[in-house]
């Protein structure tokens, strides 16, 4: 009893430290307005230690990336998924899942696409496949049988409200006024959108996007600037919400720094109590050896320069109804399995594509976070954030080009988009904007 006092007491210490070292350096770090010091207890400490000891698994071999982050090799079946109380006895799907089916292949630009469409195709060259993550940079990967897990820390806890929102989106206050028809995830709490939406009559399977992957600033720590899919089904206005999510996040307050890095999401409930961030919770299943949800992307598009994408699919194996992550054209992530949703144990009826920001308003104006690479849509190639082509997945498991969708931005004056289509980029949409400026206050 004595030696495990004395362990225990070391390990509080250690923490302590860190703790103050953490906050005395806050002033400085990456230049965001951080500089509130809170006590921490003993008590929470411990709470928040507990928490991490059952979330970081124990790993069979962990990697150290260059920006900083732990890559911890854990074991399939150990998980964080399966700590949830509905996927105890869940067996991982070791079939692969049927790949949603190509129509038709996209045709070569013609000469009647008109001026938009030729400064793609003149550009097309900067385009470059395969934007990866950081922590494969040192040339190590994870051990066949195992899947990286990014490792949580007492300084990843401490930037969050409480140890209860850790990994959470907040939820949403009063909604904004808008069309009925028009979508309403999370808004109010300042979170700002440039969406492009499909319908909520249709049935839907899944969704596709091509995405290029910006660094865009962020004023302050717990402001975030995202790009994503999500797939939806359930009511806007009530509880009963399902919402699967994925794409790329700068987020310092969740992440510790600026860097952007891909993410995913999920809620069965509105975002009140189900679902989390990443593996931050029980829920998501990973499948992938070498991608690591949660990690930093590299390298990234550049103004005027080349432009790093990334393709994200989401959709439902029509065999077992899982709902599948693909990463690229053909790669499996992972997979939500069916026994977490409600609406989403049968199918979708809305997406959305597009960007989404916090707008805190600390010091009693518009925040100048920015949205995609912090440019309006009108700038255009090379210098606005995209989104090209935009499909969803049918009741036969095939892609279609998503044709009719519509276009929202609450505050246009801070952050914009603007929708088109041709026969290379299919249905597509430049998005963003620098937050405040004199025109956005």
């Amino acid at each position: 009893m004595v030696i495990r006092l004395s362990n225990l007491l070391s390990r509080l210490v250690l923490v302590v430290l860190s703790v103050v070292l953490f906050c005395n350096s806050c002033r400085s770090v990456w230049g965001l307005n951080y500089t509130k010091y809170r006590h921490v207890g003993d008590l929470r400490l411990s709470r928040i230690q507990k928490h991490l000891d059952n979330l970081n698994k124990p790993p069979v071999f962990s990697i150290q990336s260059p920006d900083g982050d732990f890559i911890d090799c854990v074991h399939k079946r150990k998980q964080p998924a399966f700590d949830h109380p509905l996927l105890k006895t869940h067996k991982i799907q070791r079939v692969p899942p049927e790949m949603p089916k190509v129509k038709s292949m996209v045709e070569k630009q013609d000469d009647s696409a008109g001026g938009k469409s030729a400064n793609i195709s003149q550009n097309e060259g900067y385009i470059r496949r395969g934007a990866w993550q950081m922590w494969h940079q040192n040339g190590q990967r994870c051990p066949k049988g195992t899947v990286p897990v990014r490792r949580s820390t007492v300084h990843d806890v401490l930037r969050s409200n409480s140890l209860y929102e850790f990994g959470k989106k907040r939820r949403r206050n009063a909604p904004l006024a808008r069309r009925a028809d028009a979508p309403d995830v999370v808004s109010g709490n300042g979170h700002e959108h440039a969406i492009a939406y499909t319908g909520t009559s249709s049935e839907i399977y899944g969704a596709k996007a091509t995405i290029n992957v910006w660094d865009p600033k962020i004023e302050v720590i717990n402001e975030f600037s995202l790009s994503q899919i999500w797939v939806l089904s359930g009511s806007f206005d009530g509880s009963d919400l399902n919402s699967i999510e994925a794409g790329w996040q700068v987020s310092p307050e969740l992440y510790g720094d600026s860097r952007p890095r891909l993410f995913t999401y999920w809620t069965s409930d509105a975002y009140q109590a189900t679902g989390c961030y990443n593996l931050l919770c029980s829920g998501f299943i990973q499948t992938n050896s070498r991608i690591a949800i949660g990690a930093a992307i590299s390298p990234l598009s550049a103004f005027q320069g080349s432009q790093f994408d990334v393709t994200i699919t989401i959709w439902k194996d029509p065999k077992l109804g899982n709902w599948w992550m693909g990463f690229g054209e053909n790669t499996l992530v992972g997979y939500w399995p069916a026994e977490l949703f409600t609406h989403l144990a049968d199918r979708a009826t809305m997406v959305e594509w597009g960007g989404e920001v916090v707008n805190s308003r600390a010091n009693g104006e518009h925040t100048s976070t920015g949205m995609g690479s912090g440019h309006f849509a009108e700038d255009g190639f090379g210098k606005a954030s995209y989104f090209r082509n935009l499909e969803i997945v049918d009741s036969d498991n095939s892609l279609i080009s998503a044709h009719d969708i519509s276009t929202l931005a609450e505050n246009s004056n801070c952050y914009n988009i603007k929708s088109s289509s041709n026969n290379q980029w299919g249905t597509y949409f430049y998005y963003g904007g620098p937050g405040r400026n004199p025109q956005c206050q």
